[in-house]
């Protein structure tokens, strides 16, 4: 972990913008900074240290962005048009310890984890020195973000738990530690069986109540799910999936009337898991936002250079039923022609293809929605699949629905290729496709015919046994943790 953002953090500088926005999770006091130490005195303090937790991760390195493009553009549902715009080389896997190495996204998540860390450690301390306030909810909060800020880090720099769990990892930091510790990988079934632990204690500290742009239970118990189903238990993804499906009183899935409109929206009625993103808090990205870089070239700005666009594979999907509701968030790329445009373009944080953005009045700052109910009924197919095939197809039907011209699956007809390409259909552009890939052991073949160029870094057709599916540890990394050199991730040394 790079000593800079290591002492940066670890004075906690929680300087946190508030909007008087109603019902937002930013609708709180501001605070001043404070030490890591004795910041923490009440809940209403805990609540703030959530809010700069949530805030940072809709950084450009996090939900804000790359994180996101990275699970397209890696898994082929993206394309390029062209190379050198920006971020390209999370297509064309140009990565190295010195370059490309998206280092960025470790330290951004550490230093979110820093923070997280410190909140937890002064709850514990305020209740064993006797404090009567009620911190269960944002402790189990935090509990949860911990362990979904450690399942993504492994599925970046580890191998797939199903591939080789006793792989190294990433480094399990549960505590503050001093500005100049080095901690050391652990491995991939350490990390999973920490982000298994703090999920299980953190669901009985939360509420069963819709909670906007905060982790409730149900939060949890979706990310419970995704990581069930990459460990491959199935019986645990489905029990937990179907927990949140049957919680029908707070979620429900859209009519295929609104589901275009429900980009227009904040915390609708599919949304479990929505990080708010607020210009009056330094949080929209505005041209470098994961909207503008989903967008065409020029639609709205000069700026937007059409960094990303849909991957014919992507498009033939959609493709089987011209009346699919999710093309409604699809529009003219730049290579579009006239009389049947190319839809290549995504404006899922756009809030559609008219930029009317989510009612903030700017259309760059889209709440980013980490979780939707649909992607429940896709890992509840998913994990019936083996044992139960009539569930399957009814899981996998309630959102093939969205294609209304397709044949219904029957028990009979469902394959996990149908739930795959339904996945992909309904999450495009939510950064899915690439680690379900890889973790399901598929190859990828990517659309670089269509940017006319040649790809040097890797092949047109990859698995998982290319080692650039997996991060290398930064060089500036292994800089300040030299320990780091000899657990640096195959190929890289």
């Amino acid at each position: 972990m790079n000593k800079k953002n290591i002492l940066a953090t670890a004075l906690i500088a929680m300087v946190i913008f508030i909007t008087s926005c109603s019902k937002s999770f930013l609708d709180v006091p501001p605070t001043n900074q404070g030490d890591a130490n004795d910041f923490i005195k009440t809940a209403a303090d805990a609540k703030i240290a959530i809010n700069g937790i949530s805030r940072k991760m809709i950084s450009s390195s996090y939900y804000g962005r790359t994180f996101v493009l990275y699970g397209d553009a890696k898994g082929g549902d993206l394309t390029v048009f062209s190379q050198g715009r920006g971020l390209d080389n999370l297509y064309t896997f140009n990565h190295a310890p010195t370059s490309g190495s998206y280092g960025d996204i470790w330290s951004t998540l550490y230093d979110i984890l820093l923070q997280i860390n410190s909140l937890l450690q002064n709850i514990d301390k305020l209740i064993s020195n006797g404090s009567t306030e009620n911190f269960d909810v944002y402790k189990g909060q935090a509990l949860t973000l911990r362990a979904l800020i450690y399942f993504d880090l492994v599925r970046l720099y580890g191998e797939p738990y199903n591939e080789n769990k006793s792989a190294y990892g990433v480094s399990n930091i549960t505590t503050p530690i001093p500005v100049f510790s080095q901690p050391l990988r652990n491995t991939v079934e350490e990390n999973y069986t920490q982000i298994i632990k703090d999920l299980t204690d953190a669901a009985p500290l939360l509420p069963k109540t819709k909670l906007n742009g905060y982790i409730n239970y149900y939060g949890n118990k979706a990310i419970l799910a995704r990581v069930n189903l990459y460990m491959g238990n199935n019986a645990g993804a489905l029990t937990a999936a179907e927990e949140v499906i049957g919680a029908t009183s707070l979620y429900s899935l859209y009519s295929n009337a609104n589901w275009v409109n429900s980009w227009k929206a904040q915390y609708g009625s599919e949304s479990i898991f929505e990080l708010a993103v607020l210009p009056t808090t330094g949080g929209d990205l505005g041209n470098a936002s994961l909207g503008a870089y989903l967008r065409a070239q020029g639609r709205g700005g000069a700026a937007i250079l059409g960094w990303f666009g849909a991957s014919d594979y992507y498009l033939d999907r959609l493709k089987q039923d011209a009346t699919d509701v999710r093309w409604g968030v699809m529009g003219p790329d730049e290579r579009s022609t006239t009389p049947n445009p190319r839809l290549g373009a995504c404006y899922k944080y756009s809030g559609g293809t008219d930029l009317s953005g989510d009612g903030k009045g700017v259309s760059t700052a889209v709440n980013i929605k980490v979780i939707r109910l649909s992607e429940m009924y896709l890992i509840a197919a998913e994990a019936a699949l083996p044992t139960n095939k009539l569930k399957a197809s009814n899981y996998l039907n309630e959102i093939r629905k969205r294609a209304p011209a397709l044949t219904p699956s029957t028990e009979t007809t469902v394959t996990l290729d149908m739930i795959i390409d339904e996945k992909s259909k309904e999450l495009f552009g939510e950064g899915h496709r690439f680690f379900d890939m890889i973790r399901l052991n598929r190859s990828i073949t990517f659309n670089d015919e269509y940017i006319g160029a040649a790809i040097t870094h890797r092949a047109k057709t990859i698995d998982r046994t290319f080692f650039k599916t997996i991060l290398p540890i930064a060089q500036s990394e292994i800089n300040a943790n030299p320990g780091l050199k000899a657990q640096q991730n195959p190929n890289y040394q």
